[in-house]
């Protein structure tokens, strides 16, 4: 039983660290503006996503953008 009971904590720890992850993600997204406009181009979201997701990455200087293109549709 000791084996389950640390897996559970170590489980509880991985869950408390993601959480605040994205959380410091999101700080720097709004830190940025990244969710002033209506605009939700493709590149938009993405940038937003991947600054959430790089979290405290970019405290430390990373500044991620995706460029990316949708196809237009057909006349």
């Amino acid at each position: 039983m000791r084996t389950r009971r640390a897996s559970t904590n170590g489980s509880r720890v991985v869950a408390i660290v993601l959480v605040v992850w994205l959380f410091i993600g999101l700080a720097a997204a709004a830190q940025r503006n990244y969710f002033s406009g209506s605009d939700a181009t493709c590149a938009r979201v993405g940038t937003i996503l991947v600054t959430v997701v790089a979290g405290p990455l970019n405290y430390i200087g990373a500044n991620p953008k995706i460029d990316c293109t949708a196809p237009q549709p057909s006349r």
